[in-house]
């Protein structure tokens, strides 16, 4: 006989979090998508200061934002993204209801090579210092590239093993977890039952 599993849905993703990765999604295509033009270097110019605001505006949220937003709740040391990285190919991977730490650690990777590719792009247009600060953006991007297809992978891969949309979830906001889980680094839950962002149903 089929096992009811009882299932807690939970807003994870606020709408500034879900706005932020969204925008910085588009902004990240159309700079790869301008990089080579002259034509367009405005454009690119400008979708490059905006990813840097991004970054500004989510880290200050990161602090002071709703509880699965916030660095405190899903940033975690190596050990933590090394035990969660051996428990995917296993019968019992480890769950996150937020950002697990594999995906905290590429989010701030993200984050961090978006701000330096900003600031030697900009420094590289005004030519504040010489040329080879441009050789410094290009590897910026590259690498930003290069990170942004292990997330991609990364997100299809835990959603395999965890069941769940995660690109869905990015979208409304809303995961379906179950209600005995062990979810790890999730917030008090009274502070979701606060914010009224919790709802059980079988």
């Amino acid at each position: 006989m089929a096992t009811t599993v009882r299932t807690t849905r939970i807003l994870v993703w606020d709408v500034p979090v879900r706005a932020f990765h969204w925008l910085l999604v588009a902004a990240f295509a159309g700079v790869f998508l301008t990089a080579e033009s002259e034509r367009l270097r405005v454009i690119h110019l400008q979708l490059g200061y905006a990813m840097a605001g991004l970054v500004g505006l989510r880290i200050v949220w990161g602090f002071v934002g709703s509880p699965y937003a916030r660095f405190a709740s899903f940033v975690a040391g190596p050990s933590a993204v090394w035990r969660y990285l051996r428990s995917v190919p296993t019968a019992t991977p480890e769950h996150h209801v937020g950002h697990n730490p594999a995906g905290a650690a590429a989010m701030v990777g993200l984050m961090a090579l978006t701000l330096v590719a900003g600031v030697t792009g900009w420094l590289g247009y005004e030519q504040l210092v010489g040329e080879w600060i441009l050789g410094v953006h290009e590897a910026a991007a590259g690498a930003m590239m290069a990170l942004a297809g292990v997330h991609v992978a990364g997100v299809l891969l835990a959603s395999v093993r965890h069941r769940e949309n995660l690109v869905g979830a990015m979208v409304t906001g809303w995961k379906r977890v179950p209600a005995s889980a062990g979810l790890g680094s999730v917030p008090e839950p009274g502070a979701c039952a606060r914010l009224g962002v919790v709802a059980s149903e079988r």
